[in-house]
């Protein structure tokens, strides 16, 4: 033989030989990359079913969040008139010399006169000061002229307790609110 065709085989063993890695590492490295595949959708068939009732357990939730939002949404103007007559309640009281000790606020009604609907709250209001300051104090509320919104108040009934010119007063009143529809 001649040493032409010695190199020549020795060339394509060589050849055949980086052939044959180059085939052995694809194949370890695709053979890896299937059992990382394999795993991974092992992974993703076990979690789906947990995600899944995780996603409803979510959805529940966020159905009840979101009946809750709109409940409060609901109620929340209310909150804001009583605050708006607990302001001006004090700021009448704070006029008339008085101080307010208690004040207590049933939840607003709608009533309904003809094709207006006002919004009644009723309100009991413990009072200390002069006598003179109570009545004065009782008068405001029933003259309404003192309130910052549109609303006028219905004093329901007074109960004064006194001794000498001190005395102490439970007021109870309504206050209407128009709700304009």
């Amino acid at each position: 033989m001649k040493s032409g065709k010695k190199v020549w085989l020795i060339i394509g063993i060589v050849i055949f030989a980086i052939v044959i890695a180059v085939l052995f590492s694809t194949y370890f490295r695709q053979a890896g990359e299937q059992e990382q595949l394999a795993n991974n959708l092992w992974t993703a068939q076990v979690l789906v079913p947990k995600l899944t009732a995780q996603k409803e357990d979510l959805e529940d939730q966020l159905a009840q969040a979101q009946s809750l939002l709109d409940s409060s949404r609901t109620k929340f103007p209310e909150s804001v008139e009583s605050i708006k007559y607990g302001e001006d309640l004090f700021e009448i009281a704070d006029d008339c010399d008085v101080e307010i000790t208690r004040l207590t606020m049933s939840k607003p009604t709608n009533k309904k006169v003809g094709a207006v609907t006002y919004s009644v709250s009723s309100f009991t209001v413990d009072v200390n000061g002069d006598v003179s300051d109570i009545l004065d104090f009782v008068d405001a509320l029933r003259a309404g002229a003192d309130f910052q919104l549109p609303w006028s108040a219905e004093v329901t009934a007074v109960r004064i307790n006194y001794a000498d010119t001190a005395g102490t007063a439970t007021i109870s009143l309504k206050i209407y609110a128009y709700k304009g529809e």
